[in-house]
């Protein structure tokens, strides 16, 4: 039934393997056993690295396009409460066209916040079939022979690399199993909260979209870990590394670019002025302009600094001139006299 999703992914298989026997020889050639489950665990690293490099410019763009339907839910809501009640197609038309007419210039929609991972998806699913014909022998690309044999032999803490917690040939691979898990599981959680509580303001949180999101990061983990016991260990090792990668390149691309009104922007914005202190009081503007690589975004809610103002009085255009001493006799006419 899925020999032909099968059929697409055996050029990705071969990719997966050519990376991974690139990597294990690195780290052969550097002094680690060539039969070691952690070479091979470290080959895996290795794959992530290079996939997770390659995906940069979309994780970023992932990041602007979830930034952004949040902040324009208000937005999107305010068109929805207008064609409320309105069943008829040309109301239903002009509701869609006017969404789309907002995601078009706001530089956003829905699905470009899923593309990394439906990107990653295939890649995922190749991996599976790379480690789950190890202990068949099956062999892919310069996957050969001999190093399938070496993969099937390698373990980490006594638990094969290709088992999973359903075929578990003992104990320890149970054990290694279920802490890949809950490692996996605590990492996307940890993931998804960061984006929702340090790069959203409170205003963008109160919205179905953002419910939405929420729920999905309870939700998430709950599925990875039940059906986690289906997944070899070399991917849940790919995918617990997957995780830390998108953990940590997310806490960089947030504290550099964080979302207007965001508790990450205030949290820049008070490192600026710190940074500015430092350097001898200089403006807070003049430490933004310092700081390269972060792109100026309007900021609703920032004090604008006050000018400075004339401090003569409103109505006197000017100071008034010095009185001259007066001579003696060259005072004022005295009442009732001419001079």
């Amino acid at each position: 039934m899925f020999d032909w999703f099968f059929t697409l992914l055996q050029p990705l298989e071969y990719v997966v393997a050519t990376i991974m026997v690139a990597w294990h020889t690195v780290l052969t050639a550097i002094g680690m056993p060539t039969d070691s489950g952690w070479t091979w665990a470290l080959s895996i690293v290795g794959l992530v690295v290079v996939i997770r490099i390659l995906l940069i410019p979309l994780f970023v763009r992932q990041i602007r396009a979830s930034r952004a339907m949040q902040l324009i839910q208000p937005e999107i809501k305010r068109i929805q409460d207008k064609y409320k009640g309105k069943t008829d197609p040309a109301s239903r038309q002009a509701m869609t066209q006017e969404t789309m007419a907002l995601y078009k210039e706001r530089g956003t929609n829905p699905f470009s916040s899923c593309l990394p991972i439906l990107l990653q998806s295939p890649i995922f699913f190749a991996l599976f079939r790379v480690l789950n014909g190890i202990p068949h022998g099956q062999t892919v690309g310069p996957l050969n022979a001999e190093l399938v044999q070496s993969a099937d032999q390698a373990t980490i803490l006594g638990a094969p690399l290709s088992a999973t917690f359903v075929n578990a040939p003992n104990v320890a691979t149970k054990v290694v199993t279920v802490i890949l898990i809950i490692l996996m599981s605590l990492t996307t959680f940890t993931t998804q909260r960061q984006l929702m509580t340090k790069n959203m303001p409170a205003s963008a949180l109160d919205n179905p979209f953002a419910r939405q999101q929420k729920m999905l990061m309870y939700v998430l983990p709950l599925i990875f870990a039940v059906s986690g016991v289906n997944f070899p260990i070399g991917v849940l090792i790919y995918w617990l590394t997957t995780n830390l990668w998108s953990m940590g390149q997310q806490f960089y691309v947030i504290r550099r670019m964080p979302a207007p009104g965001s508790p990450a922007e205030k949290a820049l914005l008070e490192r600026r002025r710190e940074k500015a202190a430092r350097r001898g009081g200089a403006e807070p503007a003049a430490a933004e302009a310092a700081e390269p690589g972060v792109p100026e975004v309007p900021r609703s809610g920032q004090r604008q600094q006050p000018k400075r103002q004339n401090r003569t009085k409103r109505g006197s255009s000017r100071a008034p001139a010095p009185t001259a001493s007066k001579r003696p006799g060259e005072g004022s006419a005295r009442p009732g006299k001419s001079r």
